[in-house]
């Protein structure tokens, strides 16, 4: 048997100890149709995942058969000017379609933003990047298309902006929407963000047919899984490269990291938001059957609240795994984990990844895993490690390396990383 590992700072809290075989049947995802011809569209309103009702916006059916497809924008409406940034021109909230990343064949509606830059747009369009968010929660409330961005997202947003470039922001499945959020599933968000980019690439927002796909912490893998699937789901997409920092790494060979039960840290949240994944696709999976009497409160807080509330009611309340379950969720959770491993390490294009050499969240062992490994399999990556910046930090600051990189991969000259040698 093999042991499963996250290479994630509080998932792995989950995973001590716990043998699987991580290549279980009923854990796989569901292999993608043909196509999604005449599919379902999944509109089921899930209070028991963070949904929440009366936004007509991210909730109303498409108006027209035809948009039932995958990629087809379904509707959009000017941004509230606190939502907006100060380096768009022009900034939407968008809804459109995509297919269902764990079933792989019945349909979603899926909310995000966009945002165009200031100034006149260049005579071949906007370039695009598609910006793939980090955790911020479960709850509809959550959506980052609902809410100001953070200081730091606003600034790195801004900066890409400045540079000419139009930014699509899915919030990805279940976020805004109707459906539980698939948590780290990497599928579900792959799909998220390539069909944001067909939606808006059909409308006349003047992009060019150029992408780069950025996106941090959560948003890292799901870029990283966005260049993965791109030629098998979206072959059209002329994905030029990616940008990815504080990326998780799940694998399925590695040692469980050695953590202390009694540990108190916000990162708990993490492992909290995966056990709402395995009640998605587990009706065994109950997480009322593992918490305490203690837990309670703050298994609300994740269901119903955003990731900074949880994070601050956990440290506040000292709640560690040892006071959290009554049994360990583990072995019933590792059959899950190959819906967050990345279904290829070999992308579309050249990556950039960064890495804090101080990341507490997402730790660099785990990325110095990654990048070896897809190196391996003959992926280019430039690979960039900042001793002195945590999770967060990196973001912003590695954009003096990330920059100039994007750069080229718009402009299509050759890069060829700093891969180690065979």
């Amino acid at each position: 048997m093999k042991q499963v590992m996250a290479v994630v700072g509080g998932c792995a809290m989950l995973i001590m100890a716990a043998c699987s075989d991580a290549g279980g049947g009923d854990a796989q995802p569901v292999e993608l149709g043909p196509d999604t011809a005449g599919a379902d569209l999944i509109m089921n309103i899930d209070l028991s995942q963070g949904d929440s009702e009366g936004e007509t916006f991210y909730s109303q059916p498409p108006p027209l058969p035809d948009m039932r497809r995958p990629g087809a924008f379904v509707r959009a409406e000017a941004l509230p000017d606190e939502l907006s940034l100060s380096a768009a021109g022009r900034a939407d909230r968008i809804l459109y379609v995509s297919t269902d990343g764990l079933d792989g064949r019945s349909l979603r509606l899926v909310s995000g933003a966009m945002f165009l830059p200031l100034g006149e747009r260049p005579a071949d369009g906007w370039p695009l990047i598609a910006w793939a968010h980090g955790t911020v929660g479960i709850a509809d409330a959550c959506a980052p298309s609902r809410n100001p961005r953070s200081a730091r997202d606003t600034a790195y947003l801004n900066h890409w902006l400045s540079q000419g470039y139009a930014v699509v922001a899915s919030d990805y499945q279940g976020l805004g929407t109707p459906g539980g959020h698939p948590y780290l599933a990497s599928r579900p968000a792959a799909y998220s963000n390539l069909d944001a980019i067909r939606a808006v690439q059909s409308m006349d927002y003047g992009l060019s047919g150029k992408v780069v796909l950025v996106g941090q912490s959560q948003g890292g893998g799901g870029a990283f899984a966005t260049a993965g699937l791109a030629a098998s789901y979206a072959p059209e997409i002329d994905i030029r490269g990616t940008v990815a920092t504080g990326t998780p790494y799940f694998t399925n060979d590695t040692a469980p990291a050695n953590r202390d039960p009694n540990a108190v840290s916000g990162v708990f949240a993490y492992s909290l938001y995966i056990m709402y994944l395995a009640e998605q696709v587990d009706p065994q999976f109950r997480i009322a059957d593992y918490i305490t009497e203690a837990a309670r409160p703050v298994i609300e807080t994740t269901r119903t609240r955003c990731l900074m509330d949880a994070w601050r009611q956990i440290e506040a309340e000292g709640l560690s795994e040892a006071r959290a379950f009554v049994k360990p969720p583990t072995p019933d959770l590792v059959k899950h984990f190959p819906l967050m491993a990345y279904e290829t390490l070999r992308l579309k294009g050249p990556l950039f990844m960064g890495t804090g050499g101080r990341d507490a969240d997402v730790p660099p062992e785990g990325q110095e895993r990654l990048f070896r490994d897809a190196c391996a399999a003959g992926t280019v990556i430039e690979r960039r490690l900042y001793a002195d910046l945590d999770h967060s930090g990196t973001v912003n600051g590695s954009l003096a390396d990330s920059t100039p990189f994007v750069q080229k991969a718009f402009a299509g000259e050759v890069i060829t990383g700093n891969c180690p040698s065979a």
